[in-house]
């Protein structure tokens, strides 16, 4: 039997931009495997040590809208990382309904390991530096609309 196209261009997964978004996204994700296996973190940790790198502590609330991921989502993340001896999940003092979450000694340590991650990142993707740059202002402009959209339609 002959392999013929029997959908529109529209339809063909080859142009759509989520699912080349979403192709991409995984094989980042491979991308900074050997490097995070060898500091001892799965991309979705990693993801949460930036934040707290670049915060030192926050709220769950503040890391799930940082990362844009759920209560859910993140439990069961932060207790694996505070097992691991990289935080600490405490509740607030002033207000017990949150939790703080925030780097041990242990976890600030780690920062210096991952120091080389994202120059890595740029030289595996084969771009220049300046390439890689506009690609994530063009990336990150993109994710502002489509967050931005989805608000407005959840509305």
């Amino acid at each position: 039997m002959q392999n013929e196209t029997t959908t529109t261009p529209e339809l063909m997964l080859e142009n759509q931009l989520c699912f080349t978004i979403y192709a991409c996204s995984r094989e980042f994700t491979k991308l900074y495997q050997p490097h995070l296996d060898k500091i001892g973190l799965t991309y979705s940790q990693y993801l949460v040590m930036l934040v707290l790198w670049e915060r030192r502590q926050c709220t769950v609330k503040e890391l799930g809208e940082a990362l844009f991921l759920d209560s859910g989502t993140l439990t069961p993340l932060l207790k694996r990382l505070q097992a691991a001896g990289l935080i600490l999940r405490e509740r607030s003092l002033q207000d017990e309904r949150k939790v703080l979450i925030s780097l041990t000694d242990q976890g600030l340590a780690l920062q210096q390991e991952a120091m080389c991650i994202p120059g890595k990142m740029v030289e595996g993707t084969m771009l220049s530096p300046e390439e890689f740059i506009g690609l994530l202002g063009q990336f990150k402009g993109l994710l502002n609309r489509v967050h931005e959209a989805n608000i407005s339609n959840s509305k």
